[in-house]
């Protein structure tokens, strides 16, 4: 009777496999072992099954490993298939002699004996090797990562918005005025302190969120973190709130979109000096260029331009694909900048009131 090894057959099926170029290791050997010892192989086809879902992980892997299984069955027939049954004992049995007389030449020679020696065939299993075939390359193309901006970049860039305001504690020592105090009494009675610089500047930063927007939402994360955590600005003068394609009546305090907030209560508390940096593609990633959202995007600008004019736009599409967008018409209201080194830093200069001394936008 002939007896199933699984474990014996998953071995040299896991050893034929890699040798036809499977990326198979320690770890996909010790998997398969415990599916088997969990029942998952009971034969041979369940067995086959098992070692597939396992090991094979594209078309081209699967259609590889058929015939090597195939070819691992054949081979292991022979050695338990059941004999054939002897057809007669012989003395030798892998050899048969024959002998024939042969008269002598001469009275005087010999008899001299000739013995004919036949070799035993042997059964054996021809080797069988799998078809080569090439694996599947349905995208020849190379792959390509676009980083606008990195999180140093961003720290740097947040160090020039500062609005420097004489209002902390009364600690700093003024050389200058201390000096000028002594010369006029004649006399020196004691130093003179002045308060404390502090970095008063108001952002609001607005971000796009989901959409269109989800490949960027690390670059506008780390914005935020960045703003908050990393830069010379007081945490309470940061004020972060979220929208979808187009801040409408309500934007949101989370990245979920779930705590909305009224856009009039946001605007209310902007004020001439507060700086609103607004990060959105404006519809360039999909190259849309809708009416409706230049509209309702016309509408809120001219409403944030009522309290502030320190007003910048990041869009972290590159500039060639604004054009026949919405955005190339949103950048002719707006001073709109590609997220980069050099535009994070020029919307920078825009929100902290220094226009005279970035690169103007193009669009402008």
């Amino acid at each position: 009777m002939s007896s199933f090894n699984p474990q014996d057959l998953m071995t040299r099926a896991f050893i034929r496999l890699r040798q036809s170029g499977f990326q198979l290791g320690v770890g996909e050997l010790l998997a398969a072992r415990q599916a088997v010892e969990g029942g998952f192989g009971e034969n041979e086809e369940a067995l086959a099954e098992t070692l597939k879902i396992l090991w094979c992980h594209s078309p081209s892997e699967q259609s590889q490993f058929d015939p090597i299984w195939e070819s691992l069955l054949i081979s292991s027939t022979p050695k338990q298939s059941k004999k054939p049954p002897p057809v007669e004992p012989k003395p030798e049995p892998d050899q048969e002699r024959v002998e024939e007389p042969q008269k002598p030449s001469s009275p005087t020679a010999p008899p001299q004996t000739v013995t004919e020696i036949k070799s035993k065939p042997e059964l054996a299993s021809l080797p069988v090797r799998a078809p080569f075939t090439p694996v599947e390359n349905e995208d020849t193309s190379t792959l390509q990562t676009y980083y606008p901006i990195s999180r140093r970049s961003m720290v740097y860039s947040w160090r020039y918005l500062r609005r420097p305001v004489a209002n902390g504690p009364l600690d700093v020592l003024d050389v200058e005025a201390t000096i000028e105090q002594a010369t006029r009494q004649g006399f020196y009675l004691s130093p003179v302190y002045r308060r404390r610089e502090q970095n008063n500047a108001h952002l609001l930063l607005l971000l796009d969120q989901n959409g269109s927007m989800t490949p960027f939402h690390r670059f506008t994360r780390d914005l935020v973190e960045t703003a908050l955590y990393e830069s010379d600005l007081q945490p309470e003068k940061v004020n972060v709130f979220y929208f979808h394609n187009v801040p409408a009546a309500s934007v949101y305090k989370d990245l979920y979109l779930t705590e909305p907030v009224a856009l009039q209560t946001v605007i209310e508390t902007c004020d001439n000096e507060t700086s609103i940096l607004i990060v959105s593609d404006a519809g360039a990633a999909r190259g849309y260029r809708k009416l409706e959202r230049i509209r309702a995007t016309t509408s809120f600008l001219f409403k944030l331009k009522r309290h502030s004019s320190l007003i910048a736009w990041l869009n972290p599409m590159p500039e060639e694909r604004w054009i026949g967008s919405s955005a190339e018409i949103i950048a002719n209201l707006v001073r709109m900048y590609q997220m980069d080194n050099n535009g994070l830093s020029n919307a920078i200069d825009i929100v902290r009131g220094q226009p005279l001394q970035h690169l103007h936008s193009p669009f402008l």
